[in-house]
This record gives structure tokens, sequence and C-alpha cells, in this order.
């Protein structure tokens, strides 16, 4: 299996492209807001792909989906800003459905981390277990 295969890659690729046609929509007084929601949403498929790549280190991998849930819940945020802002553009109704999607995403990744910790944990108790 690869980082490629993995529901909350996919999931969040596919949700980028939402933040993308999102974006095409942001003007004049968003247009920081558009960047930065942008940026938060492009992170995420790159840091579940690091994480991915660094599984034999269940704390590296932890570290890294961590990371991406915090852009995750950070994406949120800027969806929200966007929503609320009098100088919005945006159908509230698309704005929902992708803070919805990242909400799962963020739910998946909170998931992943507490299995990685788990595994951790076991290390700890069992050195000799191969994760």
């Amino acid at each position: 299996m690869n980082v490629t295969q993995l529901r909350v890659y996919m999931e969040s690729m596919e949700a980028f492209r939402e933040i993308e046609n999102i974006a095409k929509l942001l003007y004049g007084e968003l247009s920081d807001t558009k960047r930065q929601v942008l940026r938060s949403s492009k992170s995420i498929p790159p840091l579940i792909s690091e994480g991915y790549g660094r599984k034999s280190s269940q704390r590296e991998f932890r570290r890294f989906v961590v990371e991406a849930m915090s852009s995750s819940d950070e994406t949120i945020t800027h969806l929200d800003i966007i929503a609320s802002s009098q100088f919005n553009h945006v159908p509230v109704e698309l704005l929902g459905k992708a803070k919805e999607r990242y909400i799962s995403i963020s739910k998946q990744l909170n998931s992943l981390a507490k299995v990685i910790t788990t595994n951790l944990k076991s290390d700890i108790r069992d050195p000799k277990s191969d994760v």
C-alpha cells in the first residue's frame, strides 16, 4: 500500500480542489484569506505523505499526522471567516460543504494519531514488538 491509497489522503486531495474553486470566487478584501486557505488546505496531502514515508518511526509519523490535522483545522477556521465576512461572494452552502469535508478529514487524522499513539505505548511496554 502507498500513501495515495489512504482514504484521508485521497479525501484531502479532493477537498483541496474544492478550496481552489472557492478561492476563484474570493477577491478584494478577502485576497489575504484566499492565500491562507489555499496554503493551509494545500499543505495537508504533503504532510500526510511525508508522515507516511516515515512510518517506520511512529513518533515522526504521528508528528506529521498531527501537523496535517492542525492544517485541516486551520482551513475550517478560514472557511468560517469567509462565511462570516461581509465581503464574501461565495455561496454559504458551498462553504458549509467544504467545512464538513474538512471536519471529516480532521476526525480521520485524529483517529489515525490515536492509533499511532497506541502503537507507541505498546512499543514502550514491549520493545521487541514489530510495528
